[in-house]
Order: C-alpha cells, then sequence, then structure tokens
C-alpha cells in the first residue's frame, strides 16, 4: 500500500483541469494536422481497438464517429488476428487503436497487422515512443504525463478530449465548445464532500448496477470498471435499453442503481428507464443535469448548460472516478494499488 492510501489517484485526478487545458493549447494543432491527412484518405469505415479503460474511450469515439460523420464502426476483436490469424482486407479502412501505455501485445499485433491488410492506422496514446506508435502510421499523444497510480483517470479524459478533437477535425470543426471543459472539470472535482456524502451509501454494497444511454454509456461502463477494480464491489454496467431486456428483474429496494443521465438525446432516452426503476422502488442516484437529479433519491449535479451532449461525458466520469476512491477508502483499502493489477496488462 502506499504511504497514504489513495494519494495517488486523487493527486492523478485532480491533474485533469491541467490535462485538458494542455490538449487545447498544446495539442490541438497536431491532432488537427492528423485528422486532415485523414480525411484526405476518405476512409469507408472505422474499427477501433482497446482494453479495459481504453475500451471505454473508443467506444466514445464509436458514437461521436457515427453520429457526428455517419463513418459506420465497429469495436474489433483482437484474437481473431492475434489467436486466429485472420486477415481481412482492410483497405480504406480507418484503424484507430487507443492504448494509455502502447505496450500491450496484443494491441500492437493487431494494428501491425491491419496496417499490413491495407489499412490507414493511428494510434492514440500516452507515449510516443511506445512500440503501438512505432507500427502505426499516424499518432496522437494525449499528454496527460505520467500516470502512476493503477486505476486510470486523467488518461481517461485526456483520451476522450484528443478523440473529440480528432471527430472535430475530420469535419473540418475547430473543437471550440470544448474550450469551457477545464474550468467546468475544476468546478466539478473541487466538489468532494458531495461525492464522499454518496460514497456512504455504497460502503456496505454487495453489487450496483449502473446505467445510461448514448455518449453516457461509455460513462457507465468506464464508472463500472472504476468500482471494480479499486473496491472489488461488483458494478454491473448496462445500456438503459439493453437494462430492459431482462436485467432489470434482478432490481429490488435494496438495489443501489447509478443512472448516468446527458442532458440531451440520450437522457432523453434514458427517462423511460428511470420511470421504471423508480417503479421498481431502487435507491437510484443520478449524475446529470438539476432537474434529472431533483427527482432521483439522490444524485451529483452536472454543469451542463451550455455544454454540447457530446462534451458531458467528460465531466460525468469526475465524479464517478472520486465515487470509486472514496468508497474503496471507505472500505479500508488502497486505491492506488488494486490487487492483480498491473499498469501495463500484456495479453496477446
Amino acid at each position: 500500500m502506499s504511504e497514504q492510501p489513495g494519494r495517488i489517484m486523487a493527486g492523478e485526478m485532480a491533474e485533469q483541469p491541467a490535462v485538458l487545458r494542455r490538449i487545447l493549447e498544446e495539442g490541438a494543432p497536431r491532432i488537427r494536422e492528423v485528422a486532415s491527412a485523414i480525411a484526405a484518405r476518405s476512409p469507408r469505415f472505422v474499427l477501433l481497438t482497446a482494453r479495459g479503460t481504453s475500451d471505454n474511450a473508443a467506444l466514445y469515439a464509436k458514437y461521436l464517429l457515427e453520429i457526428q460523420l455517419g463513418l459506420p464502426c465497429g469495436l474489433t476483436s483482437m484474437s481473431t488476428t492475434t489467436a486466429y490469424g485472420a486477415r481481412p482486407d482492410l483497405t480504406d479502412v480507418l484503424v484507430i487503436t487507443v492504448s494509455q501505455s502502447g505496450g500491450s501485445p496484443d494491441l500492437v499485433a493487431s494494428t501491425k497487422a491491419a496496417r499490413e491488410a491495407g489499412a490507414i492506422t493511428l494510434a492514440v496514446t500516452n507515449n510516443p515512443d511506445s512500440p503501438l506508435a512505432a507500427v502505426s502510421e499516424f499518432h496522437i499523444e494525449i499528454l496527460a504525463g505520467p500516470e502512476k497510480a493503477l486505476p486510470a483517470t486523467k488518461t481517461y479524459t485526456a483520451s476522450l478530449l484528443a478523440l473529440y478533437l480528432f471527430v472535430e477535425g475530420l469535419r473540418g470543426g475547430d473543437g471550440a465548445a470544448a474550450k469551457v471543459l477545464p474550468d467546468l472539470a475544476a468546478q466539478v472535482l473541487s466538489r468532494q464532500d458531495e461525492v464522499r456524502q454518496l460514497a456512504s451509501r455504497y460502503r456496505f454494497a454487495e453489487r450496483m448496477v449502473i446505467t445510461s444511454r448514448g455518449y453516457g454509456y461509455p460513462t457507465a461502463k468506464e464508472a463500472a470498471l472504476k468500482l471494480m477494480e479499486t473496491s472489488y464491489i461488483p458494478a454491473l454496467s448496462y445500456s438503459g435499453a439493453d437494462l430492459l431486456h431482462g436485467p432489470l428483474a434482478m432490481v429490488d429496494n435494496i438495489s443501489p442503481v447509478i443512472a448516468v443521465v446527458t442532458d440531451g438525446k440520450g437522457g432523453e432516452a434514458l427517462q423511460p428507464v428511470l420511470d421504471r426503476l423508480r417503479d421498481r422502488g431502487a435507491d437510484l442516484v443520478v449524475v446529470g443535469p438539476s432537474p434529472k437529479v431533483e427527482a432521483a433519491s439522490a444524485g451529483f449535479v452536472l454543469p451542463t448548460d451550455g455544454v454540447p451532449e457530446e462534451l458531458q461525458p467528460i465531466l460525468e466520469i469526475l465524479p464517478l472516478q472520486r465515487l470509486a476512491y472514496e468508497v474503496t477508502i471507505a472500505r479500508g483499502q488502497d486505491p492506488d494499488a488494486p490487487r492483480a493489477l498491473a499498469k501495463v496488462t500484456e495479453t496477446r
């Protein structure tokens, strides 16, 4: 355990406003340059490759690319290449590989194979000297700085912003809407006492359900991952639509449910799910705009006014990262060093 449990994770969460500002001020020109070069190649399809936290960032990119650009996207199954040796024709396909370290052998191998199969390959990493960056045709550095805590926090939000700016570059946008994020992120992160109060609800939880729709769904998945890897609470993440197709049956009046409600079409689509959860008497906590939080058992109000729906996930995850941290501390564990985890996971 670290000298003070959670000291490193807390410090890295606090860095996020500065990281977001650095990307906007220093990283954006390079991202636009890469986006322009790839847009000139007119990719017909996008494949996204990632693991763990980066996989949730890739899912966010899938929503962006399909909604903002109308480009069909898929999340790759790397074992088809690394274990089964499949070699699909990827001519004119954009393959985006997202990885904090850029060091996992399966990511490197599948990206190398994709390039050999004719793909346009882009690596999005926190390490420009990584093996993944070396085998990719293009690279975007997320500029998060060294991340020492095992749970990824600042590299996640940095990946989201870098991917947003990349998609904006593909469509000829300037990404100006993202300029509000550093200050808003600082405001959200300053409200630690509110999150600590929420955490008291989950100290003895045996399981949790986290749900959302649209742009908020990657946030639900990432929040569940953070809770599981730090506090060891089984946290199940579902699209609101999928929750209604069966798993809702496990929700009762003692089941804690967190709903991530974006202010926009995703939140509107989630409303019938919220109604059903209330009907079942669930202990419902909402992370989202003020009216949605006021109608729930408890929650955390996000500053969504003037923030496009597609950018809200960068703010949504911040109180949920802190929630995972606070629950873990309350359970007497160290969020800096979860058991059985390594910073670079080497799968093949």
